[in-house]
């Protein structure tokens, strides 16, 4: 019986307006979808509100029952989640089946937190048991991007939900079923009671009445840097936590060392994967000057190998970039960048949303798509000639999320990663990796740091409280 039925798959109907389900690949319209007002978010909050203290006394195995439940149906009903994330997100099969492998360990993670110690006896200096111990915070409000819409979602939704909270969840309008109601749909058949998990997509109305809804304490936003700003800067006025994964322009250092061959096998997958479409994506390629002519060559005849159309018709390595918009800002970034002398040694063509994957050499500092996080099958390539120079390079600019090296000398690896600020390093892998059990973030203008995955995740989404208890009252001066 399929998951999704599109007759009756919002179980709740918003008082917005009706909003296509499109497929980026054909222009199709696959569903409709209300939208979520800033009416619909106090509502939910509320009623969120009440129901989320019966689950937060729910015996722990209960809870994590649900979420392994849960994981189980990501599975079992993968057939059906592919072709949605293939679809409405442009996803190639193999990438959307890691999105639902992803999204089961993440329940089965999750689950194995409702059972993790929550705090810890302290020492006093008065006659009295002194411990603390982790409490849910009640409502948790996830804002979720396009780009990999399932596991930018199902990393917060399903620890905030095991630990003891209701969630409210925003998905992308763009890819509104397989980021947010297919949610909906999983937990509702895993048994998670009612009135825990709201999916509300929407645009900026509704993101901006989730971040102000004074009845949700903590936001998980997965998404540009500059629109985490705007919801850092409405958080911190309201005195909330906001756990912020933004943006990058990841740097894959390929030193004197190297296997060209095996540098270049990371470095199309790292720029290319989803078209780029990636926070993680490798959007910076630096080269040892002795490496450089033959990598490009040799990066330029892979990007000219791929094939690019439509990924639920075809067998393809690059499905449609998201819409228009983003189509327009990749070619105007290319475009500026040659102009101002970096050099095309493949790609920069588009057919309708289908952009060819691109190699531009000779970048600089200046190049318009290695400064700028491009959001698109781009590989900007530049030399250095010193490790100096490579860590100057790739500490340069304002973000720090994801570095790769590779080299054959991994201890030289890791003591060059040690002087480049950033969240996540690989050594000998590009910067496109996520498991469940890893914390996963940023720092700088990527974000708030290391906020999902394994442990991680306790931090995220509880408040730590102190208690002392006893046994008679105490005595005090007056």
């Amino acid at each position: 019986m399929p998951l999704l039925d599109p007759k009756t798959w919002q179980a709740r109907k918003l008082g917005g307006g009706e909003s296509p389900v499109t497929e980026p690949a054909t222009g199709e319209t696959l569903a409709t979808v209300t939208l979520a007002t800033a009416e619909d978010i106090a509502v939910a909050a509320e009623a969120a509100r009440t129901a989320q203290g019966a689950w937060a006394r729910t015996p722990h195995f209960l809870r994590a029952a649900v979420l392994r439940k849960a994981g189980d149906l990501f599975s079992a009903h993968a057939d059906e989640l592919t072709e949605w994330l293939v679809r409405e997100s442009g996803s190639v099969p193999g990438k959307a089946a890691f999105e639902l492998h992803v999204a089961a360990e993440e329940c089965y993670e999750a689950a194995a937190l409702a059972s993790r110690p929550t705090g810890q006896v302290l020492p006093s200096e008065e006659p009295r048991l002194s411990y603390t111990r982790r409490v849910p915070v009640g409502v948790v409000g996830v804002i979720a991007p396009f780009n990999a819409p399932l596991i930018l979602s199902i990393r917060s939704v399903a620890p905030a939900l095991a630990i003891g909270n209701a969630v409210l969840l925003k998905p992308d309008p763009r890819t509104a079923v397989c980021g947010g109601i297919s949610l909906g749909a999983v937990f509702a058949e895993a048994g998670l009671p009612e009135e825990l998990l709201y999916i509300l997509p929407g645009g900026a109305e509704a993101g901006q009445a989730l971040v102000d809804d004074p009845r949700v304490p903590v936001i998980s936003f997965t998404g540009s840097t500059a629109a985490g700003r705007a919801v850092g800067e409405a958080a911190g006025r309201r005195l909330k936590r906001a756990h912020l994964e933004l943006g990058g322009n990841s740097a894959l250092i390929v030193l004197e060392d190297a296997d060209v061959e095996a540098a270049v096998a990371q470095a199309s997958w790292g720029s290319f994967f989803h078209q780029g479409q990636i926070c993680m994506t490798t959007g910076r390629h630096l080269v040892h000057a002795s490496l450089y002519s033959e990598y490009v060559e040799r990066l330029a005849a892979k990007a000219d190998s791929l094939a690019v159309g439509d990924p639920y018709r075809a067998q393809v390595h690059l499905g449609p970039i998201i819409d228009s918009a983003q189509l327009a800002k990749i070619h105007g970034l290319v475009e500026a960048s040659t102009a101002r002398g970096a050099k095309l040694a493949a790609g920069g063509s588009h057919q309708d949303l289908f952009y060819r994957p691109t190699v531009l050499a000779d970048a600089d500092d200046l190049t318009p798509a290695y400064q700028e996080e491009v959001f698109g099958p781009v590989a900007p390539v530049r030399s250095f000639a010193t490790l100096d120079e490579a860590a100057g390079m790739a500490a340069t600019g304002p973000y720090g999320l994801s570095l790769g090296i590779v080299t054959r000398d991994t201890a030289l690896g890791l003591e060059l990663a040690d002087r480049i600020p950033t969240g996540i390093t690989h050594i000998n892998d590009q910067t496109v990796n996520d498991e469940a059990v890893a914390p996963f973030g940023g720092v700088a203008a990527s974000g708030t740091g290391a906020r999902f995955g394994g442990e991680a995740n306790l931090e995220a989404f509880t408040e730590l409280r102190w208690t002392t208890v006893r046994g008679e009252p105490a005595d005090h001066p007056f």
